[in-house]
C-alpha cells in the first residue's frame, strides 16, 4: 500500500502531465499559427499565466497581450497585461478584464490573428453580462448553480447564455478577425463547449432547453427575476463559429501520466463523476471487493449544499469515503483538484484511511455534523488529513489515487 508521501508524489505526477507551458510550446509545433499582420493574445482561465508565457516565448511580439487569471494564479509577465478576477464567483475585476477583453478584441482585422489561450476558470473570470444584467444578478446565479449540484456542462449551458462572450461570444466580438485557440481541459470527457463556457464554440444548448432544465432542477424561480428575464428571450440567430479550436490537455491524458509512472495502476472505466454521494461510493465498493490494489481515477463530482461550513467536492467526497469505511484497515484515499484549490478553501482535497474518522473524533468533532453542514474541511482539519499544495498553475479537473493492502 501506498504511504501518504508517496500517493502525494503521484498526484503531482498528474499536475505535471498537464503543465500549461509544455501544452502550448507542442500545440504551437504542431499547429503553426497563419501568416497574419498583427497577433492579438487573450489568455483566460487558472492556467492563463504560464499558457501565455509559453506563447509570448514561441511567437512574434505580439500586437497587445491581455491576460485573465485568479488572484492566486496572477504573476507579472513582461509584455502582458494581467488582470486578477474572483473565482469561483465572479466579480468586479472580471467585469474589468470582460470589458477591456471586448476592447482588445474590437482592435483586430481581417488581416490579424486572436489567439486564445483557454484553461479552466474562465467562466467566472471573464463575466460580460447581458443587456439587462448586472455582476450582482451574475454572481447570484453563480452561486445558485454552484449549490445546486449540476454538473459543469449543464452549470455552463445556463452561463452562456447569460454572458456576451460565452458561448462563442468572443469569436464575434473578434470578428472579421480568425481566431485560434489552445484549450486546457478541466472537463470529464473535453466538450469544448463546456470548458470555460465554451468561449471560441457554439452553444451547448438553446435558451428553450436551458430553461427546462432549470425547471427540472427546481431552479427557475429561484434565479434573479432579469436572469429569467434574458434566458426568456427569443432565440438569436448567430453565425457559424469559424474558429480553430485545439485540445493541448486533459484529465485523461494526466491519468495517463500517472499509469506510465505506476504500471501496476488500474484507470477504472467509470470517472467519479455526478453526485458526490455516489462518487464515493463507488470508491467504497471498490475497497470493499479488495481490487485492483492501486487505482487511478479522475472525474469531477458534484455536490448539493445544505449547510453553511467550508469544503470542497474532493474534501466531501474524502470525509464520506473515511466514514463509510470507519475502522477497515489496510487502504488510503487520495482525492484532490488538479488547481491546489478544493471549493473556497485553501486544500486541493484530502487523503484518508480507515483511522481519519477516530481521529477527527478523538480531536472533539463529530464527523455525522461535519458532513450534515457540507463542513468537511473543518472535519479533516482535525484528523490532519488535508491535502495543501498551493495554487498549481493549472486545472484538469480532479485525480484520485486509491490504494490497498496487499
Amino acid at each position: 500500500m501506498l504511504n501518504r508521501d508517496e500517493m502525494t508524489a503521484l498526484f503531482q505526477v498528474g499536475i505535471r502531465a498537464a503543465d500549461p507551458r509544455d501544452a502550448v510550446r507542442a500545440a504551437l509545433r504542431a499547429h503553426p499559427l497563419p501568416d497574419h499582420a498583427r497577433l492579438f493574445i487573450l489568455a483566460l482561465g487558472k492556467a492563463a499565466c504560464a499558457m501565455t508565457d509559453a506563447a509570448m516565448a514561441a511567437l512574434p511580439r505580439p500586437a497587445r497581450v491581455l491576460v485573465v487569471t485568479n488572484y492566486e494564479n496572477a504573476a507579472d509577465l513582461a509584455g502582458a497585461e494581467v488582470m486578477a478576477a474572483g473565482h469561483p464567483i465572479p466579480d468586479e475585476g472580471g467585469l474589468r478584464a470582460a470589458q477591456a477583453a471586448e476592447a482588445m478584441l474590437a482592435q483586430a482585422g481581417a488581416q490579424d490573428r486572436v489567439l486564445v489561450l483557454v484553461s479552466g476558470g474562465g467562466s467566472a473570470l471573464l463575466p460580460a453580462p447581458v443587456e439587462g444584467l448586472d455582476l450582482a444578478a451574475k454572481a447570484q446565479v453563480n452561486r445558485i448553480l454552484l449549490g445546486a449540484g449540476l454538473d459543469i456542462v449543464a452549470m455552463n449551458a445556463v452561463r452562456q447564455h447569460l454572458s456576451r462572450l460565452k458561448g462563442g461570444g468572443l469569436v464575434r466580438a473578434a470578428h472579421p478577425a480568425p481566431v485560434t485557440a489552445l484549450i486546457l481541459s478541466d472537463v470529464i470527457g473535453d466538450d469544448l463547449r463546456a470548458i470555460a463556457s465554451g468561449p471560441t464554440v457554439a452553444p451547448i444548448a438553446p435558451r428553450a432547453h436551458v430553461v427546462e432544465l432549470l425547471r427540472a432542477n427546481g431552479l427557475w424561480d429561484k434565479l434573479p427575476p432579469e436572469a429569467r428575464t434574458a434566458l426568456s428571450r427569443p432565440e438569436e440567430d448567430l453565425p457559424p463559429m469559424g474558429a480553430e479550436n485545439h485540445l493541448i490537455g486533459s484529465n485523461r491524458l494526466s491519468l495517463a501520466a500517472m499509469a506510465q509512472a505506476r504500471p501496476d495502476a488500474v484507470i477504472p472505466p467509470a470517472p467519479l463523476v455526478g453526485d458526490v454521494a455516489e462518487a464515493a461510493a463507488q470508491v467504497v465498493g471498490t475497497v470493499r471487493a479488495g481490487t485492483p490494489r492501486l487505482a487511478l481515477f479522475g472525474g469531477e463530482t458534484t455536490v448539493t449544499l445544505r449547510g453553511t461550513g467550508m469544503g470542497g467536492r474532493n474534501q466531501e467526497m474524502a470525509l464520506r469515503v473515511a466514514m463509510d469505511l470507519a475502522g477497515v484497515p489496510g487502504w488510503r484515499f487520495l482525492s484532490g483538484g488538479t488547481d491546489g484549490r478544493d471549493g473556497p478553501t485553501d486544500a486541493a482535497g484530502a487523503v484518508v484511511d480507515g483511522d481519519t474518522v477516530a481521529r477527527i473524533r478523538a480531536a472533539g468533532g463529530a464527523p455525522e455534523s461535519f458532513l450534515a453542514n457540507n463542513d468537511s474541511y473543518r472535519a479533516l482539519q482535525l484528523s490532519g488529513d488535508l491535502l495543501i499544495t498551493g495554487a498549481t498553475g493549472t486545472n484538469v479537473a480532479d485525480l484520485q489515487i486509491l490504494t490497498l493492502d496487499g
